[in-house]
């Protein structure tokens, strides 16, 4: 999921160390484009697919989840499920109260009536942002990586970062859960735009 404030607003003291402000954004701006390139992107099939329930609690689960987690945050994003790197497997990991935090084969257990409507982006679909309502409080189980069982009672925003994790790991996105004016602007934002001159 991406992170509401992508767009950062800087206020500068026009100083000596205006320039090494300016690097450090430059610096920051490239690892995001680096990170958002090794995202499956919108009309992949992969993030139409189902993952599946991960078997192995093994060194290999442990290097994807800190992959993701550096990816996620690179990205400015708080949340990166498997299924977004390619990965057919029940995993994502995201960012609840400042904590990194990796969910292993997640079910949500409960869900509040109450509800919450709010514009969510995602990594996956660039430059889109729709409204999409949630559950205001869920309790989520799962696993960590050890394989033992963990459950967090989380309200917004954690809440709605971990549903919209957990629809990517059953091939839905937002535009699913949108209404149809914001999808059909979404999926004008998402068309490939046609190249001068090809025929």
């Amino acid at each position: 999921m991406a992170h509401d404030s992508d767009h950062h607003e800087h206020d500068h003291d026009h100083g000596a160390d205006d320039h090494e402000h300016d690097d450090e954004e430059l610096e920051r701006q490239a690892r995001r484009l680096v990170a958002l390139s090794r995202i499956r992107q919108y009309g992949d099939p992969v993030l139409r697919m189902k993952a599946r329930e991960v078997e192995a609690y093994d060194d290999d689960l442990t290097r994807l989840a800190e992959r993701m987690t550096a990816l996620m945050h690179d990205a400015n994003g708080v949340g990166l499920a498997a299924t977004q790197v390619g990965v057919l497997q029940r995993l994502f990991v995201f960012v609840d109260d400042g904590e990194d935090r990796v969910l292993v084969n997640p079910v949500l257990t409960k869900s509040s009536r109450d509800t919450d409507t709010d514009d969510e982006g995602c990594l996956s679909l660039r430059d889109v942002l729709v409204p999409v309502e949630r559950s205001r409080a869920v309790t989520i189980e799962g696993r960590d990586l050890a394989g033992d069982p963990v459950s967090y009672e989380l309200e917004l925003p954690s809440a709605r970062v971990v549903q919209h994790e957990l629809d990517h790991l059953d091939g839905v996105l937002i535009i699913d859960r949108t209404d149809d004016a914001s999808r059909r602007t979404a999926l004008a934002t998402l068309r490939p735009q046609p190249v001068l001159g090809s025929r």
